[in-house]
């Protein structure tokens, strides 16, 4: 049995970045694990916990974090952000949306930054401050419960009770594969407790 219908993870583009397109369906808050250099258009990967993809923030987004936080990259690492889409971010003269940043850790009051945003025009750009993650989950301690049950009500009643529908895509494949393992071995059992037929009468 399916636990959760979730399309999230189907609208994503194939990319080695996060794109605005990513965001379609709501903000996302990554954790900067490194910040390395890039391509000539792109100077800066920050590369981060949740993905494997890389966050290239365009211009504004750079000095709206330098604004914040200071220039020396080293010093993001382990800090937060909360991506959104922005549809009204143009390129040339078509609106084409782009990312834009809305909450930032390690800031202590509400920041208000000027920035040009096309030549000679100039926005105000507001970030609040992002509260404390909470404490981190101990996704392998639910994956060996997981692994010690033997029915799927079981299992659908871990699902709810951790809140695994918000839990990493591996933790969410995880348990249902182990889901996919019950039902096979009950479908293996019933096989096997079949009465076996009876042969042709001589």
């Amino acid at each position: 049995m399916v636990l959760t219908v979730d399309i999230a993870n189907s609208l994503a583009p194939r990319s080695d970045q996060v794109n605005a397109d990513d965001l379609v369906a709501g903000p996302m808050t990554v954790t900067i694990r490194k910040v390395v250099g890039g391509k000539a258009e792109q100077p800066f990967d920050f590369l981060l916990e949740e993905t494997d993809r890389a966050y290239r923030p365009a211009v504004t987004m750079r000095r709206l974090i330098a604004a914040a936080w200071g220039t020396n990259g080293d010093q993001y690492v382990g800090r937060r952000l909360t991506l959104y889409r922005d549809p009204d971010v143009t390129f040339g003269r078509d609106k084409v949306g782009g990312i834009r940043i809305s909450h930032m850790s390690h800031i202590d009051k509400r920041l208000e930054v000027k920035l040009q945003v096309t030549r000679g025009k100039r926005g105000t750009f507001i970030v609040d401050p992002l509260p404390d993650a909470p404490p981190a989950r101990d996704w392998d301690a639910i994956l060996a419960t997981a692994a010690g049950l033997t029915d799927e009500d079981s299992l659908r009643d871990l699902w709810t009770r951790e809140g695994l529908g918000s839990a990493p895509a591996q933790v969410q494949d995880a348990i249902k594969t182990r889901v996919a393992e019950v039902k096979a071995a009950v479908t293996a059992e019933d096989a096997f407790d079949q009465p076996a037929e009876e042969g042709a009468q001589s």
